[in-house]
């Protein structure tokens, strides 16, 4: 899934604060901007991420505009941190989950007869299948 939150952006003792105010707990930092950006959007994917493995509610992003109502230290922004937590399942759980399956017997001789790699071969299907990389 895809979301989109306001997190609110402080510059403080020479790092970046982050704090996202619609997910409970959630803080992180960055040495500059742009770090602080990226670990925004990871603790947020990891967030979610979490919330939807455990099939608990997602809360709804705020306005931007009531989130910036809350800035009231010098220099502290509020930004859109885009989250995809499809994304982060792939890039974050690589276990492998064993399938029983079944092919016609000639098929199977003949794979097994070239050392074909039976796992990586499914999944190279498997993903062009699912338009996925």
């Amino acid at each position: 899934m895809k979301y989109v939150y306001p997190a609110i952006f402080t510059p403080e003792d020479g790092n970046i604060l982050v704090s996202v105010p619609d997910l409970p707990g959630l803080h992180t930092y960055g040495a500059s901007l742009a770090e602080a950006i990226y670990m925004a959007q990871d603790a947020i994917e990891m967030w979610l991420w979490d919330a939807e493995n455990k099939k608990e509610v997602i809360p709804k992003a705020s306005d931007q505009a009531d989130i910036a109502k809350r800035c009231k230290h010098f220099g502290q922004c509020v930004s859109l941190v885009v989250a995809d937590t499809d994304e982060y399942r792939r890039q974050t759980e690589t276990r492998a989950v064993k399938k029983t399956l079944s092919i016609p017997g000639w098929l199977n001789d003949k794979a097994e007869k070239a050392n074909a790699p039976f796992s990586q071969i499914l999944q190279q299907g498997l993903k062009e299948y699912l338009h996925v990389g």
